[in-house]
């Protein structure tokens, strides 16, 4: 019998249990001149200079904003080199030596209590967009313009879920700086003039609600609560997790800011946290590496910027080295491939997922309709691959792929083993066209 596919065999077991390891000063750190949503970008300092660890050495520029270019340690510029980026392709990164004094940039500073009560949301707006403040769930959205929004919130969600397997950093943070992550909401709070948040969390996370119901019974009277919600995935969806936590199912395309909700990554509120406080960009982050592929799967706290390649000694090497590995950035569903363990560790990369490559037979699709059911935005990913495979923009066009959350159910259930997510991939450019 088909049924909707919305359990994923877990594999968070390899990590849940292993705190960060810090791995915090490697002989050269790399800058990805620029990103998916930013893909032009213009350089301030030449090969030579020596840079601050925070000083703005260059800006990126996207169709409506610009995002400052941080260095994430103090050295010297020594040059470019091309590596993977969490898009999956080969991009020109700023080499700087690291000179291990972490010597930063006197922008950096830290700001008295009573001067962060008197901040405004303006205030707070420009700090965190002078800081890069994105998404770092993965999202890599620009967070200050999550705070331009002139809508009235009422309620602020902090998404805790993490529901793709594998993954546990998050985890790991949410358990480890639990009061910069409490401190990093009140700040929201502050600048939205809101007096509720929750923290949504799996229900099935015992010791975060173990952790978070001890800490916040030092805030009393903060309006923040606990969450939890649903076991499946993807509850860590936007969409899902709302109407998990307040019971408001959004339309299509609809922001959540027209409900008075506003929504953020747990990581991301310790990256607020750091920008309100200290005036500090997000330099370092959490990081898991696991996998089939390697010897001793591990959570580490690392610089922005570190490339993978060192971090795989650290987890034991390789395990079966004889094997050729998959290396996905990112989450198994919505990570991105390349080719290689050459890729760097940028803001919004989540984890570094080896596994040893196994060869599978594609099967005719039998219209079993399992991707069907389980797409959590109802599109008909078959039709969609049909449409594609004929070339068919205008019947590519009317399927709406570009409602497509790219999270992978309908590949995942595929009983044909077809990697459907992919064809829908082509369809959202099809669509553009």
């Amino acid at each position: 019998m088909i049924a909707k596919t919305h359990k994923i065999h877990d594999t968070k077991n390899l990590t849940k249990s292993l705190p960060a390891l810090r791995y915090t000063e490697p002989k050269y750190l790399y800058i990805a001149m620029a990103n998916a949503r930013c893909p032009k970008a213009e350089l301030f300092i030449k090969e030579g200079d020596h840079v601050n660890s925070c000083q703005v050495i260059g800006v990126r520029h996207a169709a409506f904003f610009d995002q400052p270019i941080h260095a994430t340690c103090s050295g010297t510029f020594v040059g470019f080199e091309k590596h993977y980026h969490r898009n999956g392709k080969l991009t020109d990164f700023i080499k700087i030596e690291n000179d291990f004094k972490d010597t930063r940039d006197p922008s950096v500073k830290e700001r008295t209590p009573e001067e962060i009560a008197a901040l405004t949301k303006e205030d707070m707006t420009e700090i965190i967009k002078n800081c890069a403040m994105v998404g770092l769930g993965g999202s890599s959205f620009p967070t200050y313009i999550k705070f331009q929004t002139d809508k009235k919130i009422n309620l602020i969600l902090i998404n805790a879920i993490e529901c793709e397997p594998y993954i546990t950093a998050d985890r790991r943070l949410a358990l480890e700086y639990p009061y910069r992550i409490i401190q990093g909401i009140k700040y929201v709070m502050q600048a939205f003039d809101c007096h509720h948040a929750k923290i949504c969390f799996k229900s099935k996370y015992h010791d975060l609600k173990e952790v978070y119901t001890q800490v916040l019974k030092e805030y009393p009277g903060s309006g923040i609560e606990l969450c939890p919600v649903g076991n499946y995935y993807p509850q860590g969806w936007e969409v899902e997790m709302i109407k998990s936590a307040t019971g408001i199912q959004l339309n299509p395309g609809e922001l959540p800011s027209n409900r008075g909700i506003i929504n953020f990554n747990i990581s991301t509120m310790v990256g607020i946290y750091k920008a309100i406080r200290y005036n500090l960009p997000v330099i370092k982050r959490d990081i898991t590496v696991t996998g089939d592929g390697i010897m001793y799967p591990k959570n580490f706290r690392v610089r922005v910027g570190t490339s993978i390649k060192e971090l795989i000694p650290l987890c034991g090497g390789y395990k079966n080295p004889e094997k050729d590995k998959i290396f996905i950035l990112g989450g198994p569903m919505m990570g991105a491939s390349v080719p290689s363990d050459d890729c760097i560790i940028t803001k919004t990369v989540t984890s570094i997922i080896i596994l040893d490559k196994s060869d599978y037979k594609e099967e005719p699709c039998v219209r079993c309709g399992s991707c069907v059911l389980s797409c959590p935005v109802h599109l008909e990913p078959v039709q969609i691959m049909n449409a594609v495979k004929a070339n068919d923009k205008e019947r590519v066009k009317k399927l709406n792929p570009l409602r497509c959350i790219e999270c992978g159910l309908c590949a995942y259930s595929c009983t044909s083993k077809i990697q459907v997510t992919d064809y829908v991939r082509r369809a959202k450019i099809l669509a553009k066209l």
